[in-house]
């Protein structure tokens, strides 16, 4: 190279009369960052979820929560007593339901609800959000990004989600949840962004409501939420009735 023209570079840049073309926005890589500041890759927690019907009647549930990795999660009913003792566990796409005194876990799907209300078990049992679903496209519009994604398999419970996520915190506000006709099924509401322990800060509160479920709203309240390892041997349907022993 000359050096007289390597000279002048220097000082070209070193003046800032140069700019560096901007970088594309990465939607999966922002995609990914959002998983790990909702929760750790593998954890523990507490939810209390709410259900309330057009006349206010309310149905609580508290739950303990455990998961790993990517694809494994098990979700123990702690109350109210009716409930209590009760165990899904999640592997990959398919889900189990174990109940006391009623013989071996049974099988249940995504857009089932064991706690009724409008929250289905594809919610009660999130995996990440990267680990079934491509960001198609990536918006800008104020302090938001917004991010398309489309499902990776048909045995996701929404085929595209629509979410908007806080540049700053990367933290979800909102996420409008569409089946394949394109129909608007539900909407998730993240709210309450507060410290969890080993430094965890994201949203403390998620409500959903639904245009097919009028006058209907769920709520779900987190709480405890820490890292934490687990053995594989813990994810399989033989461990469901002993999965209080996790607490």
């Amino acid at each position: 190279m000359n050096i007289e023209f390597l000279k002048i570079t220097i000082l070209v840049l070193s003046l800032g009369m140069w700019t560096l073309p901007a970088l594309a926005l990465d939607g999966q890589e922002i995609l990914l960052k959002v998983d790990r500041n909702l929760n750790p890759e593998s954890y523990e927690m507490y939810r209390k979820l709410i259900n309330i019907e057009p006349d206010g009647t309310r149905k609580e549930f508290v739950l303990f929560t455990v998961k790993k990795g990517r694809d494994k999660m098990i979700a123990l009913f702690l109350s109210p007593a009716s409930e209590k003792g009760r165990a899904t566990l999640r592997l990959e796409d398919n889900m189990w339901l174990y109940i006391p005194n009623v013989g071996k876990p049974i099988r249940i799907t995504s857009l089932q609800s064991v706690v009724g209300g409008v929250f289905n078990n594809s919610d009660l049992l999130r995996l990440d959000y990267s680990v079934e679903y491509d960001v198609t496209s990536i918006s800008e519009e104020g302090d938001l990004y917004h991010l398309d994604l489309k499902a990776k398999t048909g045995a996701v419970a929404y085929d595209r989600l629509e979410m908007a996520v806080l540049k700053d915190a990367l933290i979800p506000t909102e996420i409008q949840c569409f089946a394949s006709s394109g129909l608007l099924i539900k909407t998730l509401h993240y709210s309450q962004v507060r410290e969890f322990e080993d430094g965890i800060v994201r949203p403390g509160v998620l409500e959903t409501d639904s245009p097919l479920q009028k006058g209907y709203k769920s709520v779900m309240l987190f709480s405890d939420i820490k890292a934490r390892d687990f053995p594989d041997e813990v994810f399989t349907l033989n461990y469901l009735p002993k999965a209080d022993e996790l607490r």
